[in-house]
């Protein structure tokens, strides 16, 4: 059944995937570097626009999504 802690609980591994893209590793084979991201002048385009998301992403949510995972861990525990 679709419910509340299912959309948290996808909403949470959503963000455990994004925190763990190496950008040498993973990204950097289909472009997506950090050199794919520097332009010098204009607009940035959608792809510079997702890898700034990335980055912000890992770099703010990589603290508390330790203590989120740790408590959907003791929920999955006590509560099946």
């Amino acid at each position: 059944m679709f419910t509340l802690w299912t959309l948290i609980e996808a909403s949470l591994l959503c963000l455990n995937a994004v925190c763990i893209l190496h950008e040498e590793r993973f990204l950097a084979k289909f472009g997506w570097g950090r050199q794919a991201g520097q332009q010098d002048f204009g607009a940035p385009s959608a792809k510079d626009q997702v890898l700034n998301l990335i980055r912000s992403i890992r770099t703010v949510a990589k603290i508390p999504l330790i203590f989120l995972n740790v408590i959907a861990i003791i929920f999955k525990l006590l509560l099946g």
